[in-house]
């Protein structure tokens, strides 16, 4: 399946944070020129500490990073060119954004 060329939609409640031109993939991920839209200033700040967190030891900011996350995942939500992801890890930077989906829960539990 191609993926290259795709737009995913971010968006943050009703309005749209941003669009996802996929450019790039190495399996399970996916890699794209990222347009933010009129909503992303609400959540690019989570995003930022998302990223930073990640990038500074991680192992000493996993709860604080997850609570970042969560947070996150609780205003946004990804839409592909089929429809809605129900499960997303998203990495935004600058004109750059990067995630993996699934069609279901990444946890077990």
């Amino acid at each position: 399946m191609g993926f290259d060329g795709g737009i995913w939609y971010l968006d943050c409640g009703e309005e749209r944070a941003g669009e996802i031109v996929i450019d790039d993939g190495d399996f399970p991920w996916l890699s794209g020129r990222f347009r933010p839209g009129p909503a992303y200033g609400a959540v690019e700040p989570l995003f930022s500490r998302e990223l930073a967190l990640l990038n500074n030891d991680l192992d000493a900011n996993l709860e604080e990073w997850e609570a970042v996350y969560a947070e996150i995942r609780r205003r946004v939500s990804l839409t592909s060119p089929d429809g809605p992801v129900p499960e997303f890890l998203l990495h935004i930077e600058g004109d750059r954004a990067w995630f993996r989906w699934s069609e279901e829960s990444f946890n077990d539990d």
